[in-house]
């Protein structure tokens, strides 16, 4: 994988059952794909910042998700294609996040006790 994590966001309205089934169709989509899921978190439904026609419906509030993932950057425009032909999809987006680095274990670094003793006695 690139040295690049992407989160993708995107806005839905509609009944629990249906929300389960979208999210479940995306994160199949995204791993078909290539994408690690690391985290899916439900921001709750608002009011949309705007109406928005979507599919022949206008729509005032909707579900926000985010769903934090690990992948290449080429699985970005097919996946904008795939959840834009999605009508239960008003929004989505992917924004480009750096990855932390993380840094491995040295294993155990060897002490010698004398030495701790002999400085606190100073």
């Amino acid at each position: 994988f690139p040295a690049f994590s992407f989160f993708f966001f995107f806005l839905s309205f509609l009944l629990k059952p249906e929300t389960a089934a979208v999210l479940k169709r995306t994160v199949e989509a995204l791993m078909e794909r290539g994408a690690v899921v690391r985290n899916l978190e439900n921001l709750g439904e608002r009011s949309l910042p705007y109406k928005i026609s979507k599919h022949k419906e206008r729509h005032r509030r909707g579900g926000y998700f985010l769903i934090d993932l690990e992948g290449p950057p080429s699985i970005v425009s097919t996946m904008m294609d795939h959840l834009g032909r999605d009508i239960d999809v008003i929004r989505r987006a992917f924004l480009k996040h750096p990855v932390s680095k993380t840094e491995e274990c040295s294993g155990i670094i060897p002490v010698s006790y004398e030495d701790k003793l002999m400085a606190k006695k100073k």
